[in-house]
């Protein structure tokens, strides 16, 4: 089994996962390692991903791709053509991989997407409906359209080879080594930052690391999977307040919450440049996994809480609470 992106926060679990289950893993890097491979471990270089790299030594004797590498959302960005740099790694990084995977006989590639291919929000446009695979693709940013279009190009070269691909689209991953939003809601929880987001009346779908690479290995070894394209969450919807006041348990703290009308912190977020955070923070996302639990028998190992739990030990272990003197 080849997994790209082996290195990264999704990445690192599954290869971990994968070895306890007594799989024969081989992971990518852009860079060839400075420090000997841990025991067991085969690591290929395989430069930038995009339309160049080679692949050739990196596929030889696979079966199964774990497609995870990408270039995820950035934050602050720098690129001068941004949609063009997307497009460079999540599609055509992604079309020459399959290519290259047709003529290394590959059976089956697994493609990490994301819920943003279906959209950013489950209120107005859906009429309050969770997102489920029949929900028309609408992606709103560079990185949703990318994903979008990589999944075609994938599609596309699987409908006239003998390449399957499984196509799986999560929501916000959270887990130990989480970064971005979540990361930072996780510290002004443990500083006790008021938050005024008490008053807000949302449904979010969330899925824990741990959840998520359980069906990632699913999606690889399941013969129903073939072709299909599954959306996956823990299946605990949760608003805004009760996720932080739950993150606030997790790390055995007080959360600190107080109203404001969303209205208000709309008109905030966008005086501040944070318009697309406050809109994360205040909207609902919902998604109906039902289709991978009937299709593949499978199911959350963790809750909500446990997976918290584990989050929390490990932020605590990387940011330990300074004593005061």
């Amino acid at each position: 089994m080849l997994v790209t992106g082996a290195t990264g926060f999704v990445g690192r679990l599954l290869c971990a996962r994968l070895a306890e289950l007594g799989y024969a893993v081989r992971r990518t890097t852009r860079y060839p390692l400075r420090e000997p491979s841990p025991l067991g471990s085969e690591f290929v270089a395989t430069g930038d991903l995009g339309p160049d790299t080679d692949w050739s030594q990196a596929l030889q004797g696979v079966s199964i791709v774990f497609h995870l590498a990408a270039r995820t959302h950035v934050l602050r960005e720098t690129a001068y053509d941004a949609y063009a740099e997307y497009r460079r790694v999540n599609v055509e990084g992604t079309r020459t991989l399959a290519k290259a995977a047709v003529r290394a006989g590959v059976r089956r590639i697994v493609f990490l997407s994301s819920i943003k291919v279906t959209g950013e929000r489950t209120d107005a446009l859906t009429e309050g409906q969770p997102f489920s695979e029949d929900t028309p693709p609408r992606p709103e940013d560079a990185f949703g359209v990318s994903k979008w279009e990589g999944e075609q190009a994938l599609c596309a070269i699987s409908h006239n080879t003998n390449l399957e691909t499984v196509i799986l689209r999560p929501p916000l991953v959270y887990g130990p080594g989480v970064k971005g939003n979540f990361l930072r809601l996780m510290r002004w929880t443990a500083r006790g930052v008021p938050l005024p987001l008490a008053s807000i009346v949302n449904r979010r779908s969330l899925i824990y690391v741990g959840n998520l690479v359980d069906a990632i290995i699913a999606a690889g070894s399941s013969p129903a999977a073939a072709h299909k394209t599954y959306l996956v969450s823990d299946g605990e919807d949760v608003s805004t307040p009760k996720l932080i006041q739950s993150i606030a348990t997790a790390l055995h703290v007080k959360p600190r919450l107080f109203p404001c009308p969303s209205t208000l912190l709309m008109a905030g977020g966008v005086a501040l440049g944070k318009r697309e955070e406050m809109r994360r923070l205040t909207g609902s996302l919902q998604i109906d996994s039902s289709k991978i639990r009937a299709e593949l028998s499978w199911h959350p190992r963790f809750s909500l809480a446990q997976g918290l739990d584990q989050t929390a030990h490990w932020y605590h272990s990387q940011f330990p609470v300074k004593s005061k003197t």
